[in-house]
Order: C-alpha cells, then structure tokens, then sequence
C-alpha cells in the first residue's frame, strides 16, 4: 500500500468528480446533502483512520424519492460494499475486520419497522459498531470457544419514514423526496456506469489510504459537538486533507443537515412529558397528581388522551417521571388537606437539563403559603379534604 501522500489538488479533484457522478443520477434534496454524501463516500475509504464509524441514513416519506438510486450510486463508489439484504447476522458478524466493508441497507424499515422480528443481532450490530472497540461475544458450538468479533464498520441505510432514534443520532440523515417537474437526470445502469464509479473509488482510495496516518491524527475543528462532533469528525478530516473550498463546504453541511435533523427530530414521550408538565403548572408550586393529570389530558388531541387504553394514569405519569428523579409525595396544603402531589421545584433541574428551550422555571412564583387559600385548594383537589 502506498503511504507517500498525494498532492492535496488531488483530493479536491477526487471529490469534485465524486460529486459530480452523484448528482448526475440522484436528484438531491440540498446542495449540502450532496456535499455530505461525497465526503460521506471518501470516508469509508479511510475506515482505519476512523474513532467512529458515521452511518449514513437515506429516508424519505413516500417511494420513488430516489433513495434507492442514491444508495446505488454510494454502493459504486464506497469501500468494499458489503450489502445486507438476505445476509444472515453471522455472515455479516464475520465479514467484519480490522478494514471492514461497507454496510448497506436498502428497505431497512424491514428490519426497523413492528414487523421486523428476528433481526435483533443486526440492530444490535449497527448499533454498536458506530464506536470502535465495541465488540461482541459469540460462542462457537464448533471450537468450543467464545468468540470475539469486531463490530466497527460504516454503514448506509436507506428505507421509508425514520429510523430509530439509536441508528439517527449517530448518522448523516439526508431526507430525499420526489423529483419536481423539470428536474432531470441521468439513467443509471449497473453495467454501462458502475465501472466509471468504481474508477473514481480507486482514485479515492489511493489518495486516502496513502494518508491514514495524517487523517488518525486530524483533530478538525467542528462546529458542532458531543456525538454530531463524533459522526461528522471524519467527513471534515477528509474534507481538511483536500483542501480547497472543502472545509468550509463540509462545516456548512454539518450546521444545515444537524440543524434539520433537530427540527426534524421527533421528541421522545418523557422530554414531551416534560414540556407538557411545564404548562400544567402555570404558577403552582405544587399540584395534585390528579389535576396534573386532567391538566396534561385538557387537550383531547395530545399524546396523553391515548396514552394507553386509559390514557396517562397515576401509574404511568410517576414511571416516565421517575427516570429524571422525580416523585410525588405527601404534599399537606394550608387548609389540611394532605393528597399525592408533584411539586414544581422538583422539577426545575430536568427542566434545565432536557427542556432548555423554556423560560426560567420558577421566576416569579410565589413560595409563602398565601397562594394557597382555602378557595384554591379547593379548586386544585377538586374539593378533597
């Protein structure tokens, strides 16, 4: 292998060509998107240089969006593709190595979606192989011996609608969608194009594979951090090594695709809980289980209302509330009547932590017992002595 690196022009032209071919047979949603996936297709190139191993996730709401062409055209020009459909979990587990493939996944809400049982060790796969030195134990019946199996590899996965949260946020999300009128391109056949694809992945593997050595030690800046900082880390260390208008093109893509995917990203049901709680409270200090319970139900079209065959009871409300440390107890209110209730400061620090979005917690709520009159009590227990 050579390790002599190649003049940086190289790089800039490597890419430019990768992009090139890319938008030539896929309409893409953004120029961003496309930035991202040609730096996303460079990086597996260099999968040994990598602390982490960024998915790739290609969604979108309806068929005929292109993410299956999309997922053609990155199979031609990616590291050594290794696709997944019909792969049974051991062969996958042990087509990985030190240099592993590159994972792909078309259709993969079949494995994602309610109706895919039996595909728990390829989930647990792809989840764990995001980090390195994550590795699995298996036994082998055979040798009587357990088994230590890498699981570090990138991974594309394209399918319809999201993919779980786990796969998500550790991915370059590219949301596609159907092709408007006039937006045209070129028809892609295996035979005809893959060759002058898979040229251009040579190219990109030479040039990255002569510079390992200076892409594991990169430490780009990123302006982003915590785990977008890990997933996106290589798409900018590649992007440093060419060179050129690269870096700035590849910082641009993390802050439009990470911004788009936080206001794309659906909240789980205990930080939408959260939320929720804090409008319940209005100014009380303190609220019976019971009304914080019709407070949160008020509006027939939340989550609450559904919230199993009951909707949100007693129960469910201090389990989801429990994970953040918070727990009813005996509240006594000023006219004697003593019921379970939540009290607001106990939530003040999840609030802070899951929920910074929200105004200031307890500003301007009064603490002293005159805000509990008789009256209010009364209001808020529904008359319970």
């Amino acid at each position: 292998m050579n390790t002599t690196p190649m003049p940086a022009s190289v790089g800039v032209e490597l890419l430019n060509a990768t992009r090139a071919a890319l938008t030539r047979y896929v309409v893409m949603p953004t120029p961003e998107a496309a930035d991202a996936v040609t730096l996303w297709i460079a990086a597996t190139h260099a999968q040994p240089a990598w602390a982490h191993a960024p998915r790739l996730v290609i969604r979108a709401p309806e068929k005929r969006c292109g993410k299956s062409r999309l997922l053609d055209v990155v199979e031609a020009m990616c590291h050594n593709p290794f696709i997944t459909v019909n792969s049974s979990p051991a062969a996958i587990y042990r087509s990985i190595s030190d240099d592993p493939p590159t994972l792909l996944v078309d259709e993969a809400d079949t494995i994602f979606g309610p109706h895919a049982g039996g595909h728990e060790e390829v989930r647990g796969l792809l989840n764990a192989g995001h980090q390195r030195n994550r590795p699995t134990n298996r036994y082998n019946a055979a040798t009587q011996t357990v088994e230590t199996l890498p699981t570090f590899a990138m991974a594309a996965l394209a399918g319809i609608g999201a993919m779980p949260d786990t796969i998500e946020d550790r991915a370059v999300i590219i949301r596609m969608r159907r092709r408007a009128a006039g937006e045209t391109v070129a028809p892609y056949r295996h035979r005809r194009d893959r060759p002058n694809l898979h040229d251009n992945a040579t190219g990109l593997n030479g040039w990255l594979r002569s510079s390992l050595a200076i892409l594991e030690a990169s430490e780009p800046a990123m302006p982003v951090e915590d785990r977008a900082a890990d997933t996106w880390e290589p798409l900018v260390a590649v992007a440093e090594l060419a060179g050129g208008d690269w870096p700035n093109r590849a910082r641009a893509a993390v802050l439009a695709l990470t911004a788009e995917a936080s206001e794309n990203t659906e909240q789980s049901d205990r930080v939408r809980l959260l939320i929720d709680c804090h409008a319940a409270f209005t100014r009380d200090p303190a609220l019976p289980t019971a009304v914080l319970l019709d407070r949160l139900k008020a509006d027939q079209e939340a989550l609450w209302v559904t919230y199993g065959a009951a909707g949100l009871t007693a129960a469910k409300l201090g389990a989801l509330l429990r994970e953040y440390g918070i727990r009813s107890g005996n509240v006594r209110f000023p006219n004697g009547a003593q019921v379970k209730a939540y009290q607001r400061a106990d939530f003040s620090d999840a609030w802070a932590r899951y929920c910074p979005e929200l105004k200031p917690h307890l500003e301007g709520i009064p603490t002293d017992d005159a805000l509990f009159t008789e009256h209010h009590v009364r209001h808020i227990t529904g008359g319970a002595a």
